[in-house]
């Protein structure tokens, strides 16, 4: 699959490298397994020779080993052997001093099981030889909360070191409606709905569907329910590394979010056990759910409802995990029936996400919600609002064009009009023939 867009990204990494000439640069380059951040760094580097070091779950010394013979083969210097990395790094800053490059360690974390010193030891480094050294050195990571402790937290040691911040989220709409094009030239938009519910815009999944040459709904469920699919297993490969021991509170707690239990007491009610810390942790330290209130509600409402942010990740919880009994004797067509008996419904819900998606996208609104009342009960699916244009419209979103009703949706949105009597206002309604 060729290279697609991350103009953006390439433009600023490719400033960062070029201020490294001069002086030296740290950047964190954080996002969520599979999107893609190792080949946008292996593609974006073009000033500077380019050193990669990849943190496998190794023995130290031999990811010494490893990283020394990288450095012999791309900058020509022969730096001895290190039983250590934080040595190895340290002689690194050294050369750095005298000549220009970029350094790449990816999936940076794993130092937090290989040898916690390494973040001090390397911190000392760092404070004592930038202000002479010329590195572009890139931290790359996808435990997000073990990124977000080691640069983000106070207390520790490479808090505040670095320069550039960068988090790599999926492709945009346009994006997966280019590449579907290039391989599906008369897609539907069914075809496109399935795409981005599997995939997200995440770069690795597209490429499995490229690979399995799936860029139909049909074939897309095919190619995700079948004896050898890589997706079967990959929520809990990409989530047994953020959770560790306690995933099992983690994911039960996330497939019944995925099947629509949405607030903390439905699913205490479920679960007899308190989830508001679980909650908060896969919000802020884990990053994989949202926290969301209705259109003009305070900060501080308890009208909450949370909602998993990833497209597949939400998928694989909702019908591959929940019937993973099923899965694991491989009887793939039952879940792929029970997929198809609630497809209509489910993919509604994906609609009005990719919806909301691209009115964000469209970068005309200042904000974009949905509502519902305290009783969970008169729901507006969005409502996006421009305050600086003065701007109020309400959205109603069908899967069927027909079952839009514009005088149901004036009806509900009826008292939040009312308080924005200086604003112009529009219904509208967006069904799969809108995409």
């Amino acid at each position: 699959m060729k290279f697609y867009d991350r103009t953006s990204e390439i433009a600023l990494l490719q400033q960062i490298e070029s201020r490294s000439a001069t002086t030296a640069q740290m950047t964190t380059v954080v996002g969520r397994r599979r999107v893609g951040k190792t080949t946008l760094l292996k593609v974006a580097f073009k000033q500077t020779p380019m050193l990669y070091f990849f943190v496998a779950k190794k023995n130290e010394t031999l990811l010494c080993e490893e990283f020394t013979r990288e450095v012999q083969d791309k900058l020509g210097f022969s730096l001895g052997s290190f039983q250590q990395f934080s040595d190895l790094f340290k002689s690194l800053m050294q050369l750095s001093e005298k000549i220009n490059f970029t350094l790449i360690i990816d999936e940076f974390q794993e130092f937090d099981n290989i040898n916690k010193s390494v973040f001090s030891d390397m911190q000392n480094s760092w404070d004592s030889h930038k202000s002479k050294s010329k590195i572009n050195l890139i931290l790359c990571g996808s435990i997000y909360s073990l990124m977000k402790h080691i640069f983000e937290h106070s207390k520790e040691p490479l808090f505040g070191r670095a320069t550039s911040k960068i988090l790599l989220k999926p492709f945009k709409l346009s994006v997966l409606k280019e590449i579907l094009g290039d391989y599906n030239s008369n897609f539907t938009n069914e075809d496109l709905l399935a795409f981005y519910m599997i995939t997200g815009g995440i770069a690795k999944y597209i490429e499995q569907l490229v690979v399995c040459e799936a860029f139909t709904k049909n074939a897309i469920l095919n190619a995700v329910f079948q004896e050898d699919s890589f997706f079967l297993d990959e929520g809990r490969d990409v989530l047994i590394g953020e959770f560790g021991k306690d995933y099992g509170n983690y994911f039960s707690i996330l497939s019944l979010i995925a099947s629509s239990k949405t607030n903390r007491s439905a699913i205490e009610s479920i679960l007899n056990i308190s989830v508001g810390g679980y909650l908060d942790r896969l919000e802020k330290d884990f990053n994989i759910i949202k926290r969301i209130r209705p259109f003009m509600a305070k900060e501080g409402s308890r009208n909450n409802k949370y909602k998993i942010e990833d497209n597949f990740l939400n998928f694989w919880f909702r019908f591959i995990y929940k019937y993973r009994g099923a899965v694991e004797i491989s009887n793939f067509e039952y879940v792929r029936n029970i997929v198809e008996r609630d497809y209509e419904t489910y993919s509604g819900i994906v609609l009005e996400k990719y919806f909301r998606q691209q009115l964000s996208e469209s970068k005309q609104y200042s904000d974009i919600q949905g509502y519902w009342d305290n009783k969970s009960e008169n729901e507006i699916d969005i409502i996006a609002i421009n305050e600086f244009e003065k701007r109020l419209d309400f959205f109603e979103i069908k899967r069927n064009p027909d079952k839009i009703n514009l005088d149901i949706l004036r009806h509900k949105a009826e008292k939040i009009a009312g308080k924005f009597s200086k604003f112009s206002i529009e219904y509208k309604g967006l069904a799969l023939n809108d995409m």
